[in-house]
């Protein structure tokens, strides 16, 4: 029922733990990756989330475990195409898997004209990360093929940066052999994705992964087609607001940027972060599980969300054990 849903208000900002045989942990924007025995890491998606490279001060019930879900579901449904860092779920908001050594760099394949690249594109850019882009298109227009525009890996706080395959090359972040297998399973995961998201009535706009090695082979790692790292359009009123240049029906996070810059806040110097209160943090946890089962095609099912942090432990603790 939606009234157990949204009155369940207790979120995951912070995790401390100490797991045995843990060598280190890194907290990112939204997740905790602790690493166990310098092999395998434990990856806790908390209910954090962070727009315009900001983290909110307050957390968004289940949004961990919306994430962690689709996550998990679409590293399954894509281990064919290419090998994937994930071996378990031992809790709906963590994943478990190989530790692996990451590509400094994003590989962001996009099939539409949108977000950074039509703003840039609208602004005089004839390439996006070195790419061409056609003369003549116009917002939200459907590139001929999907492209592939790398971007750097920023560290906490900071912007990625476009960059092109020739200076990643030529740089030495990663090589041409290896830049040669990502953008391959890039292009073959985003055709994937695609397929998923047409049979759920949606359109996969644009997307980042993001690969790294461990034993010498190439891993997909972190999230895969959740709506924070994905874009994506309702397929049945594309070509009606496309033709009529009105803004496309988005499945993402972006009414969370909205609501932002709504409230005079675009994560620049000097302006303060609007006050998050219960009505917004139940309201933008309601559109994630409406995401998650429009996404999925599944029900949401909500978890014991009373004492959090214990349950996570307990559930690690069970997997590590065995």
């Amino acid at each position: 029922m939606i009234i157990d849903f949204v009155d369940k208000m207790n979120a995951l900002i912070k995790t401390s733990y100490r797991f045995p045989n843990q060598t280190a942990v890194y907290n990112g924007k939204v997740r905790d990756v602790y690493t166990i025995g310098g092999k395998e890491l434990v990856m806790i998606t908390t209910d954090r989330i962070s727009a315009f490279d900001v983290v909110m001060p307050r957390g968004i019930p289940f949004k961990g475990q919306i994430l962690n879900q689709i996550a998990a579901k679409f590293l399954d449904e894509t281990k064919d195409i290419c090998p994937n860092w994930k071996c378990a779920t031992p809790d709906p908001m963590v994943t478990c898997g190989i530790m692996c050594k990451g590509f400094p760099i994003e590989m962001i394949v996009r099939g539409y004209l949108c977000g950074s690249a039509w703003r840039d594109y609208k602004a005089g850019a004839k390439t996006i990360s070195g790419v061409p882009i056609p003369d003549g298109m116009r917002e939200n227009e459907k590139f001929p093929t999907p492209i592939v525009t790398p971007t750097t890996k920023a560290e906490l706080g900071r912007h990625d940066e476009n960059i092109s395959k020739e200076e990643i090359i030529a740089q030495g972040l990663v090589s041409a052999e290896d830049y040669a297998v990502v953008e391959r399973y890039a292009l073959a995961l985003f055709e994937r994705g695609t397929q998923i998201a047409d049979r759920r009535g949606l359109i996969l706009v644009d997307t980042k992964y993001e690969f790294g090695t461990a034993d010498g082979t190439i891993y997909l790692i972190d999230e895969v087609h959740t709506p924070d790292s994905s874009r994506y359009f309702y397929k049945n009123t594309y070509r009606e607001l496309f033709e009529a240049d009105k803004p496309q029906r988005q499945l993402s996070k972006e009414f969370v940027r909205q609501w932002l810059m709504d409230n005079n806040f675009q994560g620049k110097e000097g302006q303060k972060i609007p006050e998050m209160t219960d009505e917004v943090v139940r309201g933008i946890s309601e559109r994630y599980r409406e995401l998650y089962e429009q996404i999925t095609g599944e029900k949401f099912t909500v978890s014991d969300n009373e004492d959090i942090e214990q349950r996570i432990e307990k559930n690690v603790l069970n997997y590590l054990s065995k």
